[in-house]
């Protein structure tokens, strides 16, 4: 967690902050994406704290389609701070959880 990524086809980057072991979202949802762009189900799926030109949202990204964009510094979504502490070397230090 914590790693800053862009995606691969699309132009915006974010903070990784959870994964899926395999696809989690509905079928519907994966069925809206044009097939000739559609990620296989059978790979890692990323939850983003991410950001475009028209601002921060969250996104559910593929595996295949993620690069790591460490080089580009830090990601201006306001989530960040809940989750994060500092960036250092291009990973963003998870805060401590209370149980």
């Amino acid at each position: 967690m914590g790693e800053v990524v862009r995606h691969r086809v699309f132009p915006f980057r974010g903070v990784i902050f959870d994964v899926d072991p395999e696809f989690a979202n509905s079928e519907e949802w994966w069925q809206s994406i044009p097939e000739d762009l559609r990620p296989r189900k059978d790979q890692p799926y990323y939850h983003l704290l991410a950001e475009n030109e028209d601002g921060p949202y969250v996104a559910y990204v593929s595996e295949q389609n993620l690069l790591n964009d460490a080089e580009h510094g830090p990601v201006g979504h306001p989530g960040i701070d809940m989750l994060f502490g500092a960036l250092e070397d291009g990973v963003y230090e998870p805060r401590a959880t209370l149980n």
